[in-house]
């Protein structure tokens, strides 16, 4: 673990920036290559105006967030109920934060319930919602 656990406790923040390369190739490895995220031209005939980054490429960066705070742990315990806010696009500068809001205990393990919030550069929300990890005491 790489926080002290208790409740108010700030996770280590995480900035990524969006770039259409980073979309073009998270739509390589998933082979999600849905026009809204890859095809400009098509895009921007939208209403959303231009390429979005899938929304799996965005969560990837909560849950490097709880893995760089709860280690393996997260990978074997963790689970996000978040809700999608608004897209992220290329040029996007995203913040991920994250606190701990309770910690309780059940058979032999800390239930520890975190707050995530991802924002762009404007501050808007992208991705907001909770991840909750069980630890082994």
């Amino acid at each position: 673990m790489n926080i002290n656990i208790r409740k108010g406790s700030l996770l280590p923040a995480i900035k990524r920036t969006i770039t259409q390369q980073k979309i073009n190739s998270y739509a390589d490895a998933s082979g999600d290559h849905n026009p809204i995220h890859v095809d400009e031209t098509f895009a921007a005939a939208t209403p959303l105006g231009g390429t979005i980054a899938h929304g799996m490429l965005v969560l990837a960066y909560l849950s490097e967030l709880m893995t760089k705070s709860f280690g393996t742990t997260w990978f074997t315990t963790g689970n996000l109920n978040i809700r999608f806010k608004a897209p992220a696009r290329p040029g996007d500068e995203l913040t991920v934060t994250g606190e701990i809001d309770s910690i309780s205990e059940e058979n032999n393990s800390k239930i520890v319930t975190c707050n995530l919030n991802c924002v762009n550069q404007k501050e808007e929300t992208i991705v907001a919602g909770s991840a909750i990890v069980k630890i082994n005491i």
